[in-house]
């Protein structure tokens, strides 16, 4: 790529921009005025264009500046938290740890963990990436994400995987539905059903590890994103849902929605906390780690339990 521009010019288009002044610019990038205005010129130079127009003493971006500061406050944003990223894996206690889930619901159970863990490093970054719920997996493969809570051990052997907790998934419905009144359910009991599952329909658990195999052909689809919005339209008695028994505790404590096992047994399973086995570690990503593994289990656990009592 021929690229004329450096990080600097970057850095003093951003700063003349926001002080409209170079003198005012000069005092917050450290430089001399001088020093600031000939590397404006020299900026200006090799992309052949002004930059910005000269009001008296007051500085005004051009269309092209304009454009160019759009630039340049993405890529300086994302050079920062490269660097910050950096940092932290040398130990620092600076930094961003990227998570994502198999299942929506999972993140219900973060936030008391999160206050426990900022209290200890308060500068440290988490960002969830939903958009990575469907295939947290290949992200963490690709160096995309830090950690991937996940129901399906690939055994991959660039994985290191740890056990979290159990639970089950259950058939979830309104109270006025006549499935309500059977003790367990079949495949089969769902033939004429609509199945209000998460988007894309390809990957639901529902129909590909129960339904599917049993030869049971949906009768109708509703893709809905939110959970909320699922429970809801259970409750209404628009369609049936298959959720996690402790992620609707609330509603099913209410009798707002009632739950059935699927088969005699129930369909469970298992939680694993999966991360890059070679991946560079900071101190705080592993004490992330072993928050999730031990409190983090508990908690689970005991909403499990507290939801089977239901």
């Amino acid at each position: 790529m021929d690229v004329s521009l450096e990080i600097r010019h970057l850095k003093l288009l951003a700063a003349v921009a926001e002080e409209e002044s170079v003198t005012a610019a000069s005092k917050r990038l450290h430089v001399t005025q001088s020093a600031l205005s000939h590397q404006l010129r020299d900026a200006e130079e090799r992309l052949g264009t002004p930059l910005f127009l000269r009001l008296g003493k007051r500085m005004a971006l051009t269309a092209a500046g304009n454009k160019l500061l759009e630039s340049a406050r993405r890529i300086l944003l994302e050079l920062e938290q490269a660097e910050c990223e950096l940092r932290a894996r040398n130990g620092k206690t600076h930094g961003l740890i990227r998570l994502s889930t198999e299942c929506y619901t999972c993140y219900h159970w973060l936030p008391p963990l999160l206050a426990k863990f900022h209290a200890r490093f308060p500068s440290v970054e988490l960002s969830i990436h939903m958009e990575a719920t469907n295939n947290p997996v290949e992200e963490l493969l690709a160096g995309r994400l830090d950690v991937a809570i996940i129901n399906t051990n690939s055994g991959h052997k660039s994985l290191q995987v740890a056990p979290l907790c159990n639970d089950e998934m259950m058939v979830i419905m309104s109270p006025e539905n006549p499935l309500a009144a059977r003790h367990s359910l079949e495949p089969q009991d769902l033939a004429r059903e609509t199945l209000l599952l998460y988007p894309p329909r390809e990957e639901s658990t529902l129909l590909n590890k129960v339904m599917l195999p049993a030869g049971v052909e949906p009768y109708r689809i509703m893709e809905i994103p939110l959970t909320e919005a699922i429970v809801e339209m259970a409750a209404a008695g628009v369609g049936v849902a298959f959720l996690a028994r402790w992620a609707v505790s609330p509603q099913l404590e209410s009798g707002k929605v009632v739950a059935r096992s699927m088969g005699d047994e129930g369909f469970r399973r298992c939680w694993y906390v999966a991360t890059l086995r070679n991946q560079p570690r900071a101190e705080y990503l592993s004490a992330f780690l072993q928050l999730i593994t031990s409190e983090g289990a508990t908690h689970l656990n005991r909403l499990c339990a507290s939801a089977a009592a239901l």
